[in-house]
């Protein structure tokens, strides 16, 4: 071994990063370009975070900056 420590994630984790429920982890580890797992425990795959965010990388586009919600309400008062 190189003595680097395998950065692990399950689906809860990728979740996060991604920004997607729980289920569209889960579609999106059906598909043939997602990486795959580097093990399958009793609680569900895992895989490596590096892996993930080399897909991030490649396959992800950007999600956009979400927009401030505009006063709807406000805006009426002062027209």
């Amino acid at each position: 071994m190189d003595g680097k420590l395998t950065r692990l994630a399950g689906a809860h984790e990728i979740r996060e990063l991604l920004g997607v429920s729980r289920q569209r982890v889960y579609q999106l580890a059906a598909r043939p370009d997602f990486p795959e797992p580097v093990a399958i425990l009793a609680q569900g795959k895992v895989w490596s975070i590096d892996d993930i965010e080399q897909w991030i990388a490649d396959y992800r586009t950007p999600r956009a900056e979400a927009d401030p919600v505009p006063d709807l309400i406000g805006a009426a008062a002062w027209a």
